[in-house]
């Protein structure tokens, strides 16, 4: 008589796993840069009708936001297959998507070639850019944090956020020399370059992607039919405080949109070139690739919750000294402020939440649990370059409203932080577990045999 020996669940493969996210999210943000530059530069003059430019620009900015709406609607739909069928699967449908709509913009015709045909197909493309973001950090997170071993989830899974920092740099690289053709160029054919070049990135992530495991958790929770068969029903019903703090937290992002995109147009109103003000906010994300994973290997040191709320402070002191710099057109202080903003502060939220947000829900719901909160929270940051046009009035401290905006996001989402669980040093199978003087049937099950593992671990 023979006996069954169950097959051992994939190996981790943090190293390559945190490879594959940084990849897939250089491919989101650089897609995220590009259609931020040319949503302040660009799109205003090509795909919205000649009169107020105010308008146009609020228009623009619009445009830039409804990928925002969007991606909570991804988040929901591809987190459910990820925590159905798996992340990888997922995660390579993400690249496809996200490749095929930037590179379908870089080929739009525009407002007086087809008339408000061009700014409708824009939207539905961007929506379907929003889709796909919606559910591709979280994915990457959730792959990272799974293949991580415990005391390094969160440098390995800040990797997803360096894909942010390569992502912005190589849009820079592309699109300075873009910004600096001459008008007519720029907006003949110009624009259009950055946008076809993302099709290298899609590439080279697919193959990446396609020859990575499936993470042990989820292989594990497959082979013992722990998989939920309606996750986002489970991440309301037993996980709502943790979609509320997730949320909450992530409104932190509004900064990386006020930094990188209102600042541009903002920059370029009060009479600052262009070209140098892209340099600028290029060069403290550029500078983010040492910064984002010294903030996750810290995070592994001090805990998740200091480091956040760390950033929360700084970004909010440094955002008023940026844009005050910006209005007296210093590029020496705008460029110190910038640094200090971007590359040493919100390090301290790029580096940490890819981590905090995957580990405060359980493998079975972690997919559709962090993408749906974390995409929540993001709404506010998609239209936080279009408040803060609105919001900005004439005159050398017509900044101030805008930069208030920015204080309340991040002392919300500080009070958020401040509710969410420390995971630092919780095993990835208790991750997402009952909270003290919770029952244990109020939240879905691990799966027997990674709980086992775990219980040793700690006992």
């Amino acid at each position: 008589m023979t006996s069954t020996i169950p097959a051992s669940p994939p190996a981790m493969t943090p190293r390559r796993a945190a490879t594959a996210a940084l990849l897939g999210s250089a491919l989101e943000y650089y897609d995220f840069f590009v259609y931020g530059a040319a949503a302040a530069l660009v799109f205003n003059v090509l795909f919205f009708p000649s009169g107020n430019p105010a308008v146009a620009l609020i228009a623009s900015f619009a445009t830039f936001a409804v990928g925002y709406v969007a991606r909570p609607v991804g988040a929901a739909v591809m987190g459910h297959f990820g925590d159905r069928i798996g992340r990888k699967r997922v995660m390579l449908a993400t690249v496809v998507m996200m490749g095929v709509a930037s590179f379908a913009i870089g080929c739009l015709p525009t407002f007086d070639q087809v008339g408000l045909l061009a700014p409708a197909l824009l939207v539905v493309l961007r929506v379907v850019q929003g889709f796909s973001a919606g559910a591709e950090s979280a994915g990457a997170s959730t792959l990272t944090v799974e293949h991580s071993p415990l005391g390094k989830r969160g440098f390995f899974t800040s990797f997803v956020m360096v894909g942010y920092a390569v992502g912005c740099s190589l849009a820079t690289i592309v699109f300075l020399p873009v910004a600096l053709l001459p008008a007519e160029s720029l907006y003949g054919w110009g624009w259009r370059v950055p946008f076809w070049l993302s099709a290298v990135v899609v590439v080279i992530t697919f193959y990446v992607r396609s020859h990575l495991d499936e993470t042990p958790v989820f292989a594990e929770a497959k082979e013992e039919s722990a998989v939920r068969k309606l996750p986002l029903s489970d991440v309301f019903k037993y996980h709502r405080r943790s979609v509320i703090c997730v949320a909450g937290a992530s409104l932190m992002a509004a900064m990386q949109t006020l930094f990188a995109v209102f600042s541009l147009s903002y920059a370029t109103s009060v009479g600052i070139d262009r070209s140098a003000m892209l340099g600028i906010i290029s060069g403290a994300i550029a500078l983010s690739i040492v910064g984002i994973p010294a903030a996750g290997y810290l995070s592994d040191v001090i805990g998740r919750k200091p480091t956040m709320l760390i950033s929360a402070a700084g970004c909010t002191l440094t955002l008023f000294g940026y844009l005050w710099a910006i209005s007296t057109t210093d590029i020496l202080m705008i460029a110190l402020f910038a640094f200090v903003n971007m590359t040493l502060f919100f390090s301290c939220y790029n580096g940490v939440w890819t981590s905090s947000f995957a580990e405060q829900f359980p493998a079975a719901v972690r997919f559709t649990g962090m993408a749906v909160s974390n995409q929540l929270g993001n709404l506010l940051a998609g239209f936080a370059p279009m408040v803060a046009a609105m919001l900005l009035v004439p005159g050398p401290s017509g900044w101030l409203p805008v930069a208030v905006f920015g204080a309340v996001a991040s002392a919300i989402a500080a009070v958020a932080v401040l509710g969410m669980r420390e995971t630092s040093k919780t095993p990835t199978e208790l991750l997402g577990g009952p909270r003290a003087g919770a029952s244990a049937r109020q939240l879905p099950s691990v799966p027997s045999g990674s709980k086992r593992r775990a219980e040793s671990i700690v006992g």
